[in-house]
């Protein structure tokens, strides 16, 4: 008994640096946003039409787009934020905020467990677990809104991977019920995140196993995942076309579909800050490293991710492990015996102590919105502020409740759930009506939130075939798919000179307009201007 106690702790205290930096950086999060990261309106709304249905899956979700959208998500998530709004009361941004970064360090632990019976150590478990905790590319998907699916789902996928490492390693029959549960639990959850599961397992299988009670194996844990998830993937399909899910998958990207080209990674790559190109570079140098000394399974793994989900988030915590196998097992040695020819043993502990604060500093600044994303824009915007809370307020108390309207600016994405009114423009859920419609949709997003003037927005709105009720513009900065912008007071001005549009409500962040007749009128003598 206490053997086994001291070995958890043992385990434990190997974990402490991984852990402690994910909850710092997790800290500097909750201290720079006071609301969410990116969207998670959907979500949400998805888990209020659960409760409303009496706990029953949902067959479209209003609110978003004139016909709503299909509901075809894997409902895992949804029916856990039902169960907290329902049982607890608390408020979705609250819920947005914090339960995506406790998911995000939990699933730390498994990660560990998986490193260290993959590499054979502990301390390059530590390592790699530690990358993972402060690595801007996980973090990003992670620990803001949308890891309320993300974060969840990797704790799950990691548990499976590790369980078919116990399976086809060590030929552990007691880890077949946890692989397979694992492994429907990620269906439930996402199927990005499945994809990697499945085909990491797969890859164990091929390095480790090979035999034929493996391969039984295998099919039990994919069998098994598939029954145990029927009661949701069978009503979807008998609730919507079977095609659904493939029209889901081609507006992101299928296995495969976004394999750079050689100019195309070198640009990526140069396009990148200097830290995050670090961030590549060392994975890339420790493949070649484990190449040489003959050892092929974490190659081939990041190999492999990058050739069917290539999502960077994915890439960068499979290659935390070639990173620690590198640095630790490769450089870290080289270098000891070189400061021991030096006479300079200090040097190397000292290094360890920068690259740790160098770690963590870089991971709080990335998660606390300091870092250039992208052309300027901050790491991790909030897609909400107060002023534009505030003006969803008034339109929940002040409209209509069938009130359709056009939001400008990634804005939309709450709209929905924090009134209950319509949004006509916006690329949420409708990856589920197919890819032309969802790039239609996210086309007309974009153009329609650029507008810089009345004329513009007129020509817009009556060119997509639109009819709201009310504009929501905001006003100075704001974001579009995450990337800041900032509005003039020309849109502001021209709006209110506009006999189409009258102000219906206006504080420091936004102006609502009401749309006279319900549809903007557009000369078509003159030619609306192009967004900028």
């Amino acid at each position: 008994m206490d053997d086994g106690r001291g070995k958890v702790v043992g385990e434990l205290l190997w974990m402490i640096p991984a852990l402690v930096a994910g909850v710092c950086i997790f800290l500097f999060y909750l201290a720079s946003h006071q609301y969410p990261a990116f969207g998670a309106g959907l979500y949400f709304r998805i888990a209020e039409e659960i409760v409303a249905n009496g706990y029953a899956l949902p067959e479209r979700i209003p609110g978003y787009t004139a016909d709503g959208v299909p509901f075809a998500y894997p409902p895992l998530m949804f029916y856990v934020l039902a169960v907290l709004q329902d049982l607890t009361g608390l408020r979705a941004v609250t819920i947005a905020r914090f339960l995506p970064g406790i998911v995000s360090v939990a699933y730390l632990v498994p990660l560990y467990f998986l490193a260290r019976d993959l590499l054979d150590s502990r301390t390059q478990a530590a390592l790699a677990a530690f990358v993972v905790a402060v690595s801007p590319p996980v973090l990003q998907w992670h620990i803001s809104a949308g890891g309320i699916v993300r974060a969840p789902a990797t704790l799950f996928a990691l548990t499976g991977i590790y369980a078919g490492l116990r399976l086809f390693r060590y030929a552990e029959r007691r880890w077949l019920v946890p692989a397979m549960a694992a492994f429907a639990l990620t269906i439930l959850t996402h199927p990005v995140y499945t994809v990697f599961l499945a085909v990491s397992v797969l890859l164990l299988y091929v390095s480790f196993d090979r035999s034929v009670r493996g391969f039984a194996y295998g099919a039990a844990v994919a069998v098994g995942g598939v029954v145990l998830t029927a009661p949701w993937w069978a009503q979807v399909l008998a609730t919507h076309d079977p095609a659904v899910f493939a029209a889901a998958a081609g507006t992101h990207g299928g296995i495969g579909s976004s394999i750079p080209t050689v100019e195309e990674f070198v640009q990526r790559f140069l396009g990148e800050t200097l830290f995050l190109s670090i961030w590549k570079v060392v994975p890339i140098v420790g493949c070649l490293y484990l190449l040489a000394r003959r050892r092929y399974f974490l190659p081939a793994w990041l190999a492999t991710v990058i050739l069917t989900v290539e999502k960077p988030r994915f890439v960068f915590l499979v290659g935390a492990l070639v990173s620690a196998a590198f640095l630790l097992d490769g450089l870290l040695p080289r270098l000891r015996r070189e400061a021991a020819a030096l006479d300079r043993e200090e040097m190397v502990a000292f290094s360890v102590v920068v690259f740790v604060v160098l770690g963590v500093s870089t991971g709080a600044l990335y998660a606390a919105g300091g870092v250039d994303a992208h052309a300027g824009s901050p790491s991790l915007p909030q897609f909400v502020d107060d002023g534009e809370v505030s003006a969803m307020d008034w339109a929940e108390r002040s409209t209509s409740p069938d009130a359709r309207f056009v939001v400008l600016g990634d804005a939309a994405e709450w709209f929905p759930q924090q009134t209950g009114r319509t949004i006509l423009v916006g690329p949420w859920g409708v990856e589920w009506e197919g890819q032309d419609a969802y790039r239609e949709q996210l086309h007309q997003f974009r153009r329609t939130s650029r507008c810089e003037n009345a004329l513009c927005l007129s020509g817009e709105l009556q060119q997509a075939g639109v009819h709201p009720d009310y504009v929501f513009v905001p006003k100075g900065k704001y974001t579009i798919r995450g990337i800041k912008k900032t509005r003039g007071e020309a849109m502001v001005t021209t709006m209110l000179f506009s006999p189409q549009y009258h102000l219906a409500f206006e504080n420091d962040d936004v102006a609502v307009f009401r749309v006279a007749d319900g549809w903007p009128t557009f000369d078509s003598s003159a030619s609306a201007p192009e967004p900028s």
